[in-house]
């Protein structure tokens, strides 16, 4: 049996293919743990409180819980949670190549950074998809309240069972005087089950979803800025129009901060498996730290881009930049069709605003 690692478990190849060492190659001087130490704590302060905070406020008012902010409320909670239990964890693993944790918390790193992941891309795929149909088909029936959160529950259902089997074959080695935390593949020979399950991985949390933000972002932009606005359309129909390009460039920003993150991560994962060579370069553990630094990096700069995206727009009478609201007066204009026709479900997809900017009936 062959043991193996997959993207966004704890287990980082480099650390297993020293197993036939009894030393350990991989020591840092302490100004350059005190570095790193310092900037994975900066990733996990700022996560925890600038999600914590966004939950807070959409769960604490009653205005707040529309569909779209309970995909965003998903987004923090996965975001929160991968910053909590995985980033402190899997740092303290590579920067000391010795798991002090036992299976258990083996089992656990090895399977929810991969559920955490998935709850956190296709949240943001659905927040896409909802934009696309407030949009595009203003007039076509939404999500409700409780669909919605059933929709969230199929995604975590989904992502546990992807990533069961990592949780499944995780095992720990002790190679004196270390231990290794990996994932150990039955009848693996080549390493075969080990790539099939690597590149579904990479495909179902990455690839795909990106694939479909893509598209949709790409209709709805069409939509908002290659379409004629009619002449004698009013003053609020144009501030819909700009209030909804605002929304839709703060959701692509997200997006695209997400992707270029953890685009790095999956490369050095994908190469080390045509060439597992690169594991055992000295240099490998600070490409590693620094890959694995900007992936988890993700998890704290989306309640800053909302806090950005708020504090451009807000009035000088609000005084915090946080201070969101959310119009429930309606807002689905039907922009694709240039009509001023409105659903009767347009108050169930509004995005985080602020207060004192959406006086209009917009999302």
């Amino acid at each position: 049996m062959e043991a193996t690692s997959l993207p966004l478990s704890v287990t980082a190849d480099w650390l297993e293919d020293g197993n036939e060492t009894t030393g350990n190659q991989f020591q840092q001087p302490d100004w350059q743990v005190a570095l790193w130490a310092i900037a994975y704590s900066l990733i996990i302060l700022v996560s925890i409180t600038g999600n914590v905070t966004v939950i807070w406020i959409i769960l604490a008012h009653r205005r707040m819980r529309t569909v779209t902010n309970y995909f965003i409320v998903n987004l923090a909670f996965s975001d929160v949670s991968m910053a909590t239990f995985n980033t402190l964890f899997n740092f303290v693993y590579a920067l000391h190549n010795d798991w002090y944790f036992g299976l258990g918390y083996c089992r656990f790193q090895n399977f929810f950074p991969i559920t955490a992941m998935f709850s956190s891309i296709y949240s943001m795929a659905a927040i896409a998809v909802d934009r696309y149909m407030a949009i595009i088909h203003p007039l076509k029936p939404r999500l409700s309240s409780t669909s919605t959160k059933v929709v969230i529950a199929v995604i975590w259902i989904v992502a546990i069972s992807l990533a069961f089997p990592q949780c499944y074959y995780s095992v720990t080695r002790f190679y004196y005087p270390r231990t290794v935390c990996m994932v150990d593949w039955p009848d693996d020979y080549g390493g075969k089950h080990q790539l099939s399950y690597q590149f579904a991985v990479i495909l179902l949390i990455y690839l795909l979803p990106l694939l479909v933000m893509l598209v949709t972002y790409s209709l709805v932009g069409q939509s908002l800025w290659g379409g004629h606005i009619p002449g004698e359309a009013t003053d609020h129909y144009h501030s819909q129009i700009t209030a909804k390009r605002k929304v839709v460039k703060m959701m692509v920003v997200v997006v695209v901060t997400f992707a270029l993150c953890w685009l790095p991560y999956h490369i050095y994962f994908i190469l080390g498996s045509f060439n597992r060579d690169i594991y055992k370069q000295h240099y490998i553990q600070q490409v590693y730290l620094a890959i694995f630094w900007l992936a988890m990096s993700s998890t704290m700069y989306n309640p800053i881009i909302y806090c950005f995206s708020v504090s451009q727009n807000m009035k000088q009478k609000t005084t915090s930049p946080f201070f969101l609201q959310v119009s429930v007066r309606g807002g689905q204009d039907g922009i694709a069709a240039h009509t001023h026709l409105q659903s009767h479900h347009d108050t169930q997809s509004e995005l985080i605003k602020p207060s004192s900017m959406w006086k209009g009936n917009v999302d």
